[in-house]
């Protein structure tokens, strides 16, 4: 057998990646506050392994989502003058070592290797299928070894390995590092999220926090839902917002006295149509004279916007896409933890608010929503109207064609 030529790999690791790399647990479980370089020490781990003639894998959730390891495999592989197989997503070292990008999208196709070393990117977004059946069964004829990196997302199965790196199992070690530990991360961008980010979301996805209902997004909601209808007070201004029903959805209009931040009164309707929306709206606005109101412009939407436009009331459409929801829904769930705002004690508006959901897809885009079968539009519509409380004016013509 002809001997392996090793190669050395460039790796510069910060000093939590190098307690990482230094330790000798077999199966090593990482959670991990985004940007914190989970995957540039997977990557170099991948490597190293590779470099002494061993067969690694890289698992990510979703072909789409094999970018985020494959590149930077490449880039590095290049390097150091392996050999670059783009259609396999393969990185064949000088020694014969190798590492391969694989998804996770079948779990049943990922059986039948025997591996050296396998990292599982991502993890809580991986099917615990992948784990138990194929990767794990992978590993057993060469004692290979194993890292999971991830967020933090609930407490899935993701969750359950990294309590078993804590307990006294010598093969299992687990670590809970936030985005701080990353000397290259600016300190100010970290303040900056915690700043605008909810408290859970800021926890989760920064401090790599595991928390137990990880889809909630609304705090404090019952200490905010102490007040009740108020008649319209001379003197007060009042912003509306408006977040229009939709085939099974309901219409809700929310009105929101500027000065105390307080909901003064909501109307929640269905299975009428926007020619009398129009006219529910407009008696609400002769009650209240607002001196805005912020409705959804999406859909049909934007003809009534239009209409009441006309009409001389003073309505700024809103934009719906991931990216201006997100932004209304943080700031409404900061201003319950901050107790900014109170509202009216309906259970329905209540129901929403706690049930909502924060969900983050393995891209890292983070959406938030009502859980299957259940409505959000009291939600949507305190947002928009909390917009127009807000100082954070340009927020309301955001828009992304």
């Amino acid at each position: 057998m002809m001997p392996q030529r090793r190669v050395k790999i460039d790796a510069n690791p910060h000093a939590e990646q190098a307690i990482v790399h230094e330790h000798p647990a077999r199966f090593k479980v990482l959670a991990c506050g985004r940007r914190w370089g989970k995957t540039r020490l997977g990557v170099n781990e991948c490597l190293d392994v590779a470099s002494k003639g061993g067969r690694a894998w890289w698992i990510a959730p979703s072909y789409k989502m094999s970018e985020v390891g494959w590149r930077p495999l490449r880039q590095l592989g290049a390097r150091i003058g392996a050999e670059i197989r783009r259609v396999d997503r393969q990185v064949i070292l000088p020694g014969g070592g190798e590492v391969q990008v694989r998804s996770a999208d079948d779990p049943q196709s990922l059986r039948g290797e025997g591996l050296d070393y396998v990292v599982i990117d991502e993890c809580a977004f991986v099917p615990e299928d992948a784990w138990i059946e194929s990767l794990r069964p992978a590993l057993s004829d060469r004692l290979g070894r194993a890292m999971f990196i991830s967020t933090p997302k609930g407490m899935n199965w993701f969750w359950r390995a990294w309590q078993r790196g804590r307990g006294d199992d010598a093969d299992w070690r687990s670590w809970a590092f936030p985005t701080s530990g990353n000397p290259y991360i600016n300190k100010g961008e970290i303040k900056a999220a915690k700043d605008l980010l909810p408290e859970r979301v800021f926890a989760q996805e920064y401090l790599a926090q595991f928390l137990d209902d990880a889809g909630g997004v609304f705090r404090r909601v019952m200490d905010a839902a102490t007040g009740t209808e108020q008649a319209p007070e001379a003197g007060h201004q009042y912003v509306v917002g408006v977040d229009w029903g939709k085939s099974n959805d309901f219409t809700v209009l929310t009105v929101l006295d500027a000065a105390s931040k307080t909901e003064v009164y909501s109307d929640r309707f269905n299975q009428i149509d926007y020619a009398v929306q129009r006219g529910r709206l407009m008696a609400v606005c002769e009650r209240y004279s607002p001196t805005a109101i912020i409705a959804e412009s999406n859909a049909m939407g934007e003809p009534i916007i239009e209409q009441l436009q006309r009409d001389g009331l003073p309505v700024t459409g809103f934009t719906t896409t991931n990216a201006t929801k997100a932004a209304a829904i943080e700031a409404l769930a900061l201003a319950f933890e901050r107790s900014d705002i109170t509202i009216i004690n309906d259970p329905t508006t209540v129901a929403e608010l706690q049930a909502y959901e924060l969900d983050r897809t393995p891209s890292g885009m983070v959406k938030y929503g009502a859980p299957e079968g259940m409505h959000d539009d009291c939600v949507m519509a305190l947002a928009l109207a909390w917009q127009g409380v807000e100082d954070s004016g340009p927020l309301l013509l955001w828009s992304e064609e």
